[in-house]
């Protein structure tokens, strides 16, 4: 019986085995401090791949030491870090997943304390390893410090590091490429009017906020191969009003493909704290439904998505191209293996190890 999530997708130059896709889900496991990549990295990346994925799209990764959330995140900015990041897409290749680095840069909610710990969500003191985190404009996130509004060379060098940092990824072997324009970070922040009020070409109208997400578009396009697809990460909406709209992400994400970017990721809030959200079975879906209706452009929809069923329900009604999971994939990091087993789909990428599972069975052994 076919089923559309194990139907295989080309974008550009890259084929996906299936469109079930792991979500970047932050490691803060570089305790180093230097963002170097190591062995969890690899265990964490690799056991997605051998479970089936079509993509592992790895945690956000800092395009600068300034550019990462915490000091425990990764980076991509400089030759040790692409050696190891290489390794680890070595390994997804060998499982027969295709491998995403999100190019991220944190802005106002970075120099955070480890994720997941009592101290997460304030920012971290310079004298224990925390750095001067920088904005649109000088306005705090709930929590954190007041940033530093950043200036003309600021904001180029922000666009440099995104493309220096799309170089290395390339070089390190992956195959596609994710801006992150959602969650709060830097680039959201210029695209949300609650978070800038800046009164130059960066402020103000949807073009101009959006100015600064397609510079790092062009530039990024234009240092990865025709064949890389890139991919950028929305929040559909902040969930306030007056804030960012989905048809404003929809308009975006239409200027965006006209210069190069090939598929968007959507997902939701991240700007501000103690916000009434539904959270619900796919409550996400329908932002990345509008996103592709508006803006004419391909998405993934991500957000309590949790059976197979009802992940191929969202494609099989054409709500969206594929899915990202995150904390599905976490319990369970042979999803794909059962939704193949749920869904009655012959495939031929179970390892062979595997096999004794028997996810068809409805006995234990």
């Amino acid at each position: 019986m076919p089923a559309h999530l194990f139907d295989p997708l080309t974008i550009r130059g890259a084929t996906f085995r299936n469109r079930i896709w792991v979500s970047p889900m932050c490691q803060y496991a570089c305790l180093g401090f230097d963002g170097v990549p190591n062995d969890w990295h690899f265990v964490n990346a690799g056991g997605y791949a051998s479970g089936g994925v079509g993509l592992v799209m790895v945690e956000a990764t800092g395009v600068s030491p300034e550019a990462r959330i915490t000091s425990e995140c990764a980076g991509i900015w400089n030759e040790e870090q692409q050696e190891q990041w290489a390794r680890i897409v070595g390994f997804v290749h060998s499982q027969g997943a295709l491998a995403g680095m999100q190019l991220a840069h944190s802005g106002r909610k970075g120099s955070d304390y480890r994720g997941f710990t009592d101290e997460a969500g304030r920012t971290k003191p310079v004298a224990e390893g925390g750095w001067e985190t920088v904005a649109p404009s000088a306005i705090a996130a709930p929590g954190f410090d007041v940033p530093l509004e950043l200036d003309e060379a600021g904001i180029r060098k922000i666009v440099d590091d995104f493309g220096d940092g799309a170089r290395r990824a390339v070089r390190a072997g992956f195959d596609v490429v994710e801006i992150h324009a959602a969650h709060g970070y830097l680039l959201h922040t210029f695209l949300s009017p609650l978070s800038n009020h800046r009164t130059d070409e960066y402020g103000g109208s949807l073009e101009n906020r959006a100015r600064l997400l397609l510079a790092v578009v062009e530039r990024i396009r234009s240092v990865i191969p025709d064949s890389m697809p890139l991919f950028i990460r929305f929040s559909g909406t902040d969930w306030v009003a007056d804030g960012w709209t989905p048809e404003e992400t929809a308009r975006v994400a239409g200027w965006a493909a006209e210069l190069g970017a090939d598929f968007f990721d959507i997902s939701s809030g991240g700007l501000l704290r103690d916000i009434f959200i539904s959270v619900s079975p796919g409550y996400q879906v329908p932002l990345a439904e509008t996103v592709r209706e508006l803006g004419g452009v391909r998405a993934a929809a991500v957000g309590k998505i949790t059976t197979p069923a009802q992940a191929e329900a969202v494609l099989a009604e054409d709500r969206a191209d594929a899915v990202f999971m995150a904390r599905e994939l976490i319990r369970d990091p042979h999803f794909v293996f059962r939704a193949a087993a749920e869904l009655g789909v012959d495939i031929d990428y179970v390892p062979l190890s595997f096999r004794g599972a028997n996810w068809r069975s409805t006995e234990s052994a």
